[in-house]
């Protein structure tokens, strides 16, 4: 059984897009939306989709409870349905559907299988340059203070749950951004194996990006308490 986790807030332009994109793939995934209570009409498109597909359900969040917090309860979700191969992504139209294959591909070697945009030069030739200077800044301080080397900081990714403890996820504490990163770095210490698979990342075209200059900030700072937490712990 495999699951696909979709979080959302206000991406209803994108939801059609990208469950048309999912149709199309030749085996069978079942879909999960988790929305914080979005206000342009999202949660309407996700309940249409649900009416008509079965194999598409939804958990519904109150409010706005931060991104990594809505990894953590689909997670919670897929491992109590006993789903044994967890995909999540992006609902803006930067994750591409066509790469998902290939990530349910290296399970079979692979305990956690995540998306690179940096080994090709040009991942990110569509961003603006301010955003693709930020994300490499970060990209390159995990990297440093972390002592790892892959990129951490991405939604695409793929769980083996048949290995990988959801206990080991649940301990990253942070629940917003920087989840992925916290959660990457503990998977990574307790010695799962993590395999990158390259991707093109293009800009999102429609919508606009729910990272703030709060989260940016936030984002870097938890970073550095948590670099002296574990340096001094």
């Amino acid at each position: 059984m495999k699951l696909l986790i979709v979080p959302t807030l206000n991406e209803k332009k994108n939801i059609s897009n990208l469950f048309y994109k999912l149709k199309k793939l030749k085996y069978k995934l079942d879909i999960l939306f988790v929305d914080d209570n979005s206000i342009d009409g999202t949660k309407e498109e996700i309940l249409k989709i649900c009416k008509k597909y079965k194999y598409a359900s939804y958990i519904f969040r109150p409010k706005k409870m931060g991104i990594g917090s809505a990894h953590k309860d689909a997670l919670k979700y897929a491992y109590k349905k006993k789903y044994h191969t967890i995909i999540t992504m992006d609902a803006d139209g930067t994750h591409d559907p066509k790469y998902i294959k290939n990530l349910i591909k290296f399970t079979k070697k692979f305990d956690l299988i995540s998306t690179n945009r940096f080994v090709n030069k040009n991942s990110l030739i569509e961003w603006p340059i301010q955003r693709i200077f930020l994300t490499k800044i970060r990209y390159y301080l995990i990297n440093i203070l972390l002592n790892m080397s892959h990129d951490s900081s991405g939604a695409f990714r793929c769980y083996n749950a048949k290995k990988i403890k959801l206990t080991d996820i649940l301990k990253a504490k942070n629940n917003g951004y920087s989840f992925f990163w916290e959660s990457l770095y503990l998977l990574n210490k307790e010695k799962y194996t993590i395999k990158e698979i390259p991707i093109f990342l293009p800009y999102r075209k429609v919508g606009s990006s729910k990272m703030t200059f709060r989260d940016i900030f936030g984002s870097l700072l938890y970073l550095i308490k948590y670099f002296f937490r574990n340096l001094i712990f």
